[in-house]
């Protein structure tokens, strides 16, 4: 069902962007950088976290690690990471194929700046194998995001 979310939310959204489907695993950075013969760097990975009592996600490069101060600085509370029950319950998307897309709910999304070293991203599409390849602002526009700095450089 997630990958199927993922599709329509591009059939209705994006219609000239195409998921792509593999049949090696990309659920880890190193696994779809390797699927897709890109950087890891260029793997969109997405974090689901609670930030006090809100539930967000962060899309970061795939080198990025997360900054729990700049995280705290920016959010108001330090993250914690969401167990995988939980963020199948958020997102409806196995861990190892978390996106931003297809969500059954609203949820606040932000997109590190991490990424804007990139001409082109790789964020899961819903399940843990495949991906969509976009720009960073294409990224930020479709889901209407905001850009923040929550990652070590």
């Amino acid at each position: 069902m997630s990958r199927e979310s993922v599709q329509a939310f591009f059939e209705a959204n994006a219609p000239d962007i195409e998921p792509v489907v593999l049949t090696d695993s990309t659920a880890t950075v190193a696994e779809a950088a390797q699927a897709l013969g890109v950087e890891e760097g260029q793997i969109a990975k997405t974090l689901a976290l609670k930030v006090g009592d809100e539930r967000i996600l962060v899309v970061m490069a795939g080198t990025g690690r997360l900054d729990n101060r700049k995280t705290k600085d920016t959010f108001g509370n330090r993250p914690r990471m969401l167990p995988a029950d939980e963020v199948l319950e958020l997102t409806s998307h196995l861990v190892g194929g978390v996106c931003p897309f297809g969500l059954p709910q609203p949820i606040r999304v932000f997109c590190d700046i991490s990424l804007r070293a990139f001409d082109e991203v790789w964020p899961a599409a819903g399940d843990r194998s495949s991906s969509v390849c976009l720009t960073p602002e294409q990224l930020v526009e479709l889901v209407g995001v905001e850009w923040v700095d929550v990652s070590q450089h």
